[in-house]
């Protein structure tokens, strides 16, 4: 089978602050060096790697340093990685929206990218303007992209507003047109990063199942970035795990993926600060009614808990508002392969009106988790079981705690196992919310 794609010795190194020398006569050496002579940049420094958990004392930074990798015809390989790795910088590069600073990357055939939500989509043109649009770019005829059509808008769902200005479409429906333009349109190689957490469940499954008869059926190359484990699992054959800008671990994607969680797993974290870096997408700097400051884990050893010891949590809460009278807590629990296995959702729970700050304790009185590693995510929020939930506030992978022993008369009923979001529980018996006074 031949190689589709080669990374050879790449790095990308980016400037913190000003993107010129700051003069006119080195931004023309600079120029004259590198794109005439064809020598290396002279302004380069060696830098750091980006670390963003330091402040670092370099302007220079490199987001990938040293990267070789080969990917065969017709592989689905995942790229994971934390926040930061380099993981949508290697995609851009491969896609040849930046160019890399040292090294090159060999790819064979057509490449369509799905960088970003609405990435390459023109807000004042007709979702149908834009299906030709995008074809056009990539190198199909009119012909071949009307032969596609009616096979595109069926799959993103948005065959009502095929006509309608694409500034007018939801996230979620930009998301899907952009997925079904770059997956039907018959490319080589599909670059897909994390545009899938946009959409809905239904969709998600959709546009796995396609990637899936894209690389097996048709034979063709999918590089898939994506914090959903659980995903990349299911549908890549090999795995890349990036640190700070370098391969640290590479292999099948369930060993790669199994490496990533475990490593994460090194500290039993019992106590954490809230912030913009483990919130959703959603409430990164957007202030809400109600918010998480702080979260700890009462328990005196997070590294040995049982089947039978209670799971305690206390929760500082600032309100920005008094208009909100109660809210409930909802506590989600994921295993060391990150797939959901707990999410319990309190009864109604007064907001103190008399108070900015106040503390809530939580505590699941009978959890049944078997031996293994886990992380608490918290929402809080309004549950209305026959319309769609009203979050305020929600943070992901707060604390870590490990069940090491098993209690084999646990009574706890769990509902019917689900692939998407794993064993749900909505027992509120077992669970207990109270103000500390």
């Amino acid at each position: 089978m031949s190689t589709a794609i080669e990374f050879e010795n790449i790095s990308k190194q980016y400037r913190l602050g000003l993107v010129s020398t700051g003069t006119l006569s080195h931004d023309l050496n600079r120029f004259w060096q590198t794109k005439i002579l064809h020598r290396e940049d002279p302004y380069l420094k060696v830098g750091e790697t980006n670390d963003r958990a330091h402040k670092g004392s370099s302007e220079y930074v490199w987001a990938l340093k040293d990267i070789n990798f080969k990917v065969e015809q017709g592989d689905v390989v995942g790229i994971i990685g934390r926040n930061g790795a380099g993981k949508s910088t290697l995609l851009k590069l491969l896609s040849r929206v930046t160019a890399p600073t040292t090294g090159t990357i060999r790819a064979k055939g057509r490449i369509a990218s799905l960088l970003e939500v609405g990435t390459g989509f023109h807000p004042e043109m007709t979702g149908r303007e834009n299906i030709y649009m995008n074809g056009a770019i990539m190198g199909m005829t009119r012909a071949e992209i009307t032969r596609k059509l009616d096979e595109i808008v069926d799959f993103s769902g948005c065959e009502r507003y095929l006509d309608t200005p694409v500034k007018r479409y939801s996230s979620g429906m930009t998301v899907r047109l952009g997925f079904a333009i770059a997956a039907h349109l018959e490319p080589e190689i599909l670059v897909v990063d994390e545009v899938l957490a946009v959409g809905d469940a239904e969709f998600q499954k959709k546009a796995i199942g396609k990637m899936q008869d894209v690389s097996r059926g048709e034979g063709r190359t999918v590089l898939f970035v994506s914090h959903n484990m659980a995903a990349v699992k299911n549908l890549c054959k090999r795995g890349i795990l990036l640190n700070q800008g370098r391969i640290t671990y590479s292999g099948t994607a369930n060993d790669v993926v199994d490496y990533y969680l475990e490593s994460n797993f090194e500290k039993h974290i019992s106590h954490a600060l809230i912030n913009n870096e483990n919130r959703t997408q959603q409430f990164k700097g957007v202030k809400q009614d109600i918010e998480m400051k702080e979260i700890s884990l009462l328990n005196k050893d997070p590294s040995s808990l049982a089947t039978n010891e209670p799971i305690e949590l206390v929760i500082l809460m600032k309100q920005n508002t008094t208009r909100l009278k109660e809210c409930q807590y909802s506590v989600v629990i994921t295993n060391s392969s990150d797939v959901k296995v707990l999410n319990i959702i309190s009864k109604l729970t007064e907001i103190p009106q008399d108070k900015e700050l106040f503390k809530v304790k939580l505590k699941i009185t009978e959890h049944g988790l078997p031996k293994g590693k886990y992380r608490i995510s918290i929402a809080v929020g309004l549950k209305n079981f026959t319309e769609a939930n009203i979050n305020y506030d929600v943070a992901m992978y707060l604390l870590s705690f490990e069940v090491k022993y098993v209690d084999i008369e646990s009574k706890m009923e769990y509902s019917a196992w689900d692939k998407t979001w794993g064993l749900i529980l909505h027992n509120q018996e077992c669970i207990e919310s109270s103000i500390v006074k």
